[in-house]
């Protein structure tokens, strides 16, 4: 560590950071304002080397999205449709399943489904669309529903959250994305995401899923209206969760996209933000085994940059199957890599391109 980069105590914050020990919001908050980029950077690749080595994960995948119609009205959403609106898809269970038919030949080992919120779909709805997803392709793992989706079909199911997951769990869905989270932080949630469910509804499913042994992701959209220790105390908030469950693979920073929502006059943070937020994940986080640069919304030039500030994980191959991001702007309006893509990206950053399965197995 270049010791003469930092300054007003950062130093030692840098050497407990260095020796493996945890810091506090406090501590955090004065390293990501006071130590430069290069430095923060450095930091969290020794911790990622510590981590994983010189490996970053991927994985064959695709996505479902059966519908953009949804109840919630978030300011920072471009994917959201009315029903009837230009735009709006709501896809039958058949038409699902003809998606999910599509890779039966396929070496994919992942299908990741999430979508809007949708007044008419109920628990029901959605266990029989895990079965029948499962049937197609029995041996692909099936990631599905972010916390929100989770909460709202399970209450209105009128059941507790174990019994709504351990439901869908027998039907066949092993693990949970980590979309839904926004920013904790109440009072920015009520100034963009007022209708969506609480804070502690998601904590609350995340820890009911790992109670029951399914593994999840989690999420964080940054770079609209919050500030630096609002993303600390959401950091923190799920930190505290993983010392009581261990039950969290990887930690996906989002960044905000402005085209197309209400919130297009907040902009977007540059990329040196970006690289500033996913060293300092992977520097808080300790206890989070990976920290993903989603690809298709970094984009591939961003993502190359990622891999050297903490990130050892970039998503799959996508074969152009959501919408989300490229609706709100991102570059890659169709998003698709290839294996080769894949592999010649991490290599150019001098990484090395590891295939996984959901699990973090190498396949």
């Amino acid at each position: 560590m270049r010791s003469e980069l930092l300054k007003d105590g950062t130093a030692e914050i840098a050497a407990r950071v260095e020796s493996g020990g945890r810091i506090t919001p406090e501590e955090a908050l004065l390293l990501w304002r006071q130590a430069p980029l290069a430095v923060v950077g450095t930091l969290a690749d020794s911790i990622k080397r510590k981590k994983s080595g010189d490996s970053v994960y991927y994985n064959r995948n695709f996505h479902i999205e059966p519908t953009n119609i949804c109840l919630f009205r978030c300011k920072f959403c471009s994917y959201r449709r009315e029903e009837g609106q230009t735009g709006a898809w709501n896809m039958t269970l058949g038409e699902i399943e003809d998606a999910a038919r599509k890779y039966t030949d396929s070496p994919v080992t992942e299908v990741h489904i999430v979508g809007g919120v949708h007044p008419a779909h109920d628990l029901d709805f959605y266990t029989e669309m895990i079965r029948r997803i499962k049937v197609v392709l029995p041996d692909v793992t099936i990631k599905a529903f972010t916390a929100i989706e989770l909460a709202y079909m399970i209450e209105k199911a009128g059941m507790d959250y174990t019994t709504g997951l351990r439901i869908l769990k027998n039907a066949g869905m092993e693990a949970i994305p980590g979309g839904g989270a926004e920013i904790f932080d109440e009072d920015i949630r009520r100034r963009i995401c007022p209708e969506k469910g609480s804070t502690d509804r998601w904590l609350e499913i995340h820890e009911s899923a790992h109670n029951i042994g399914l593994r999840t992701n989690a999420t964080m959209l940054y770079g609209h209206v919050e500030g630096i220790e609002h993303r600390i105390d959401h950091m923190e908030r799920l930190r505290t969760l993983q010392d009581r469950t261990g039950g969290f693979d990887a930690f996906i920073p989002l960044k905000f996209r402005s085209a197309g929502n209400s919130m297009e006059n907040c902009g977007e943070v540059p990329v040196t933000d970006d690289l500033r937020t996913l060293a300092m994940s992977r520097i808080y986080l300790d206890n989070f085994p990976h920290i993903k640069a989603y690809w298709p919304m970094y984009g591939k030039t961003t993502t190359e940059m990622a891999l050297s500030f903490g990130a050892d994980d970039i998503d799959g191959t996508i074969d152009d199957t959501t919408k989300i991001y490229s609706m709100a702007g991102a570059e890659d309006l169709r998003p698709v890599m290839t294996v080769d893509d894949i592999k010649t990206l991490v290599s150019a950053a001098g990484y090395r391109a590891v295939e996984r399965d959901t699990f973090y197995n190498e396949v």
